[in-house]
C-alpha cells in the first residue's frame, strides 16, 4: 500500500499552505505507521546555496492504533528559498521522505525536496489591482484617431489599409524591417475609453510607447519622447486623466534590456544630432554599451545586431532612469500607474532593486509587473538564482504557467494535471503577488488564442505559410466556443484576467507579425464580445474572484471544476472540453446554486454543459 506521509498541500500537514512570511512560524505534520515502530524525525531544511541544519520534531499522539503523528514548528528569519525533505529512525536504521509530486511524499531513500518561499514580512503589493481585468494594447493596431502626426520620420511606411495583413516579406536587401504602420495613436486609445470600460478594465497594459523605428518598438530610440505617431507628452498626460476618470490605470512597457541601434543613444545610422557610442569612444552613452571590439562588434539581444544590450549596472545609465529627472519617475509623473519589465530575466538584480526604490518612492501604488516564462519563484537566469517575488523587486509577473495550462486543456482535452499546474504556482508564490498575476492566454509575443486552440500549428513554419492561413467557418465556429470557455477558466483563476486586445472581438492569427493585426471595428464577432463583457460583470460582482481561495473539485474526462471561496462569496467553474455536451451532477454542497454564465440548463442538483463549454455558478 503507498502511504502518504505528508502533503505540502494540506493544512493538516503543513499549517500556512504557499508561500510564508520571514518570521513566521508555519507547523509541519509527518504521518507514520506505528508498525513501523519510528523513534525520531527530524526536518532536514537548507535555504538556498546554503549547508542543510536537521531539526527534530517532537512525538505529537498516537490516532487509533494505526498511526504516529510527529510535528514540528519552523520559522524562517529570513526571507528567501528553502529547500526540505525529512529523516525518521526506525529499529533496522534510518529513512527518508522526499517530494514524489502534486505535494505529495513518499517513503524512500531519494527524491525531489520541497520548496518553502520566504518572503519578507514588510512586502506589499499595490491593493487598487486586485479584482480588476488588464487590457493589453499594440498601439500601432488599436485605434486611430483623426489628427495629423508631426515629425513622421520619412522612411515609415504609412498603411491606408486598416485591417490589412502586416508586412512579412523581407525588403531587398534580406531584412524584415517591421517599418509599414497602421496608425494607431494615443487619441485613439482616448476616444475608445468607454469601450475599454465597458469590459470591466481597470488597467491598461501599453506595448511599447516611446520613439523607435519599427512599429513593435521593442527597440527604443529615445527614452524621453512620445512616438510621433502615436502623439505627444499631452496626449499622453490626457489619455492617463481621461483613463482616470474611469478608474482605469495605465502601464508601460519598460524595455531596458536594450535599446535600438538606430538611436540617440547608439547611433548606428547617424539619424541624430548625438555622438552615440557607435560614433566614438568619448560618448556620453560608451559606458552603456558592452563592445568586443569597437566598434562593429557589440553584445545584443538574442545577436540581433538591431537591439545592442544595455549594461544595466553602468552608473550613467542607472542614473539616466532613476534619477531625480530620469526616466522612471517622468512618466510616473505624467500618470502612469506603474511598468511591466521586458525580458526581466536579463535585468540584474542590482537594477530591479533601484528600479523598485525608484517606483515605490514615486508611488506605493505604482505596479512592477515582469516578463518572466517560468515559475518565476524559483527562476535562475546565468547561473543566479532570481529573488524577484521575495520582496523589494516585481509586485507580480506574468503567468505564463497559467497560460500553458489553461492552453494546453483546450487543445488537447486532457484534464489530469491541470490542477497540478495550477497549484504549483500557487504553492509557490507569495500570495500578494499571485493576487496580481498577469493571466493571459495570448499577447503580442503569442500565436493568437483562437488561432492555437482551433488552427493548424504554426510550430517549424514559415512566414509565407502563416501568412495564407484563416480559420475556416467550422473551426471559426467551434474557436469562438472555445475561447468563450478558456476565457471563462482565465477569468476565474487567481490573478488579474489579461484581455489581448481584438481577442474578445475574435481576432486570428499566427505568430509576429499577423498576432499583431489590427482591431477589427465594426467587424467583431458579438457573441464573444458579450460574452467578455458578462464575464467583466462577474468580476466585479464577485467578491471571490479578488482573492479568494482556490479550491478543486474535480478533473476528468474531458472536465475540470474548481471553486474560488472568500470574502463570503463561493464561485465555481465548470470547463467541458468535450465535443459533446455533458450533464455535470454538482457536489452537494453547490445544490440549488444560481448559474452565472454559460449551460443551456440548470437543476437542483446537476447542470447541463454544451460541447467545448463552460459555466459559472454562484453560491
Amino acid at each position: 500500500m503507498h502511504y502518504i506521509p505528508y502533503n505540502s498541500r494540506l493544512r493538516f500537514h503543513k499549517s500556512i499552505f504557499g508561500a510564508i512570511p520571514s518570521g513566521c512560524a508555519v507547523s509541519l505534520r509527518v504521518i507514520l505507521p506505528r508498525e513501523m515502530r519510528c523513534s525520531a524525525v527530524r526536518l532536514v531544511i537548507r535555504k538556498d546555496g546554503e549547508k542543510a541544519v536537521k531539526y527534530p520534531f517532537y512525538w505529537d499522539c498516537m490516532e487509533g492504533l494505526g498511526e504516529e503523528w510527529w510535528r514540528i514548528e519552523f520559522t524562517a528569519q529570513d526571507a528567501g528559498l528553502y529547500w526540505y525533505h525529512f529523516e525518521y529512525d526506525i529499529p533496522f536504521g534510518s529513512g527518508k521522505i522526499y517530494h514524489e509530486e502534486n505535494g505529495v511524499g513518499m517513503l524512500g531513500a531519494d527524491g525531489d525536496e520541497w520548496q518553502l518561499t520566504v518572503y519578507d514580512k514588510n512586502f506589499t503589493t499595490p491593493e487598487k489591482f486586485k479584482g480588476g481585468i488588464i487590457y493589453q494594447i499594440f498601439p500601432d493596431r488599436f485605434y486611430k484617431a483623426d489628427i495629423k502626426a508631426k515629425d513622421v520620420p520619412a522612411d515609415r511606411e504609412l498603411r491606408d489599409d486598416w485591417g490589412g495583413k502586416p508586412r512579412w516579406q523581407p525588403n531587398e536587401k534580406g531584412k524584415i524591417t517591421n517599418s509599414d504602420y497602421f496608425g494607431g495613436n494615443l487619441k485613439g486609445i482616448e476616444e475608445k475609453l468607454d469601450y475599454i470600460a465597458s469590459l470591466g478594465v481597470n488597467c491598461i497594459y501599453l506595448n511599447p510607447i516611446f520613439e523607435a523605428h519599427s512599429n513593435h518598438r521593442y527597440d527604443t530610440a529615445d527614452y524621453t519622447k512620445i512616438d510621433p505617431l502615436l502623439g505627444t507628452e499631452n496626449d499622453f498626460a490626457s489619455l492617463c486623466k481621461a483613463a482616470d476618470k474611469k478608474g482605469i490605470s495605465i502601464i508601460l512597457d519598460g524595455v531596458f534590456n536594450h535599446t535600438g541601434a538606430d538611436s540617440v543613444y547608439f547611433n548606428k545610422l547617424n539619424r541624430y544630432a548625438s555622438v552615440g557610442a557607435y560614433q566614438s569612444k568619448e560618448s556620453p552613452y560608451y559606458s552603456w554599451y558592452s563592445f568586443r571590439n569597437w566598434n562593429s562588434d557589440y553584445e545584443c539581444w538574442w545577436d540581433f545586431d538591431t537591439l545592442p544590450n544595455i549594461n544595466e549596472q553602468d552608473n550613467s545609465y542607472c542614473e539616466f532612469m532613476f534619477g531625480k529627472n530620469g526616466v522612471i519617475k517622468k512618466w510616473l509623473n505624467l500618470g502612469a500607474s506603474g511598468w511591466r519589465l521586458d525580458v526581466a530575466d536579463e535585468l540584474p538584480d542590482s537594477f530591479l532593486d533601484r528600479l523598485n526604490t525608484c517606483v515605490k518612492e514615486e508611488s506605493k501604488d505604482a505596479l512592477i509587473l515582469g516578463e518572466v516564462w517560468e515559475d518565476a519563484s524559483n527562476k535562475s537566469a546565468y547561473n543566479i538564482r532570481r529573488r524577484y517575488l521575495l520582496g523589494g523587486q516585481l509586485d507580480s509577473v506574468m503567468n505564463y504557467p497559467f497560460a500553458d495550462a489553461v492552453m494546453y486543456f483546450m487543445r488537447t482535452g486532457i484534464a489530469s494535471g491541470f490542477t497540478n499546474k495550477i497549484l504549483s504556482i500557487l504553492e509557490n508564490y507569495p500570495p500578494q503577488c499571485i493576487n496580481l498575476l498577469m493571466n493571459h492566454i495570448g499577447t503580442h509575443d503569442t500565436v493568437r488564442a483562437i488561432t492555437a486552440m482551433v488552427g493548424e500549428s504554426c510550430e517549424n513554419r514559415d512566414r509565407r505559410w502563416q501568412a495564407q492561413q484563416k480559420l475556416t467557418n467550422e473551426q471559426k465556429e467551434i474557436g469562438i466556443q472555445m475561447m468563450k470557455t478558456a476565457s471563462a477558466i482565465q477569468f476565474t483563476l487567481p490573478g488579474i484576467p489579461s484581455i489581448y486586445y481584438g481577442d474578445e472581438a475574435g481576432l486570428e492569427g499566427c505568430r509576429d507579425p499577423f498576432n499583431r493585426g489590427c482591431y477589427p471595428w465594426g467587424n467583431e464577432n458579438k457573441e464573444l464580445l458579450e460574452w467578455y463583457k458578462a464575464l467583466g460583470r462577474i468580476r466585479c460582482n464577485s467578491p471571490a474572484l479578488k482573492d479568494g481561495e482556490f479550491i478543486p473539485v474535480s478533473e476528468a474526462a474531458g472536465c475540470i471544476a474548481y471553486e474560488r471561496c472568500g470574502n463570503g462569496n463561493r464561485i465555481l467553474t465548470i470547463a467541458n472540453r468535450n465535443v459533446h455536451p455533458i450533464t455535470y451532477y454538482l457536489p452537494e454542497s453547490w445544490h440549488g446554486a444560481r448559474l452565472l454564465i454559460g449551460g443551456n440548463s440548470v437543476s437542483y442538483t446537476s447542470v447541463d454543459i454544451p460541447a467545448y463549454g463552460a459555466v459559472i455558478l454562484e453560491k
